[in-house]
């Protein structure tokens, strides 16, 4: 299969019963993943979150296919869960499976990256 058959079949179209969640990665695939900028902003976005959110709804600056390959890095390390409702695809943070995998992991990295945000303001 291709990256793209792979994707879609993975993920399943809209209205199709999603997947099981991936276990969370080895240490170093989630490290590798929250080591770019932009997957940091997006998985402190959804830590801040209330709900999980659509695909949609992250301003940060990327194009479509470059935000849908973030997606997919989170996706693949087990750090977010996508699941449809209706045509909307919601996305949420597997804050407790990666807390049980890594306890205090996600934590202390969103600390920290708040920390060298004030730091450098």
């Amino acid at each position: 299969m291709t990256g793209l058959e792979e994707t879609l079949h993975s993920e399943g179209p809209c209205g199709e019963a999603a997947a099981e969640s991936p276990p969370v990665g080895d240490l170093t695939a989630v490290l590798q993943a929250l080591g770019d900028p932009v997957r940091l902003e997006i998985v402190s976005s959804l830590a801040g979150a209330s709900e999980p959110r659509t695909c949609g709804s992250f301003a940060l600056g990327v194009t479509k296919s470059t935000l849908s390959h973030h997606f997919r890095v989170l996706r693949e390390a087990g750090l977010i869960t996508t699941r449809c409702e209706g045509t909307r695809k919601l996305i949420s943070l597997r804050h407790a499976d990666v807390d049980g995998a890594y306890p205090g992991l996600i934590d202390s990295i969103l600390h920290a990256a708040q920390r060298e945000l004030v730091a450098g303001s």
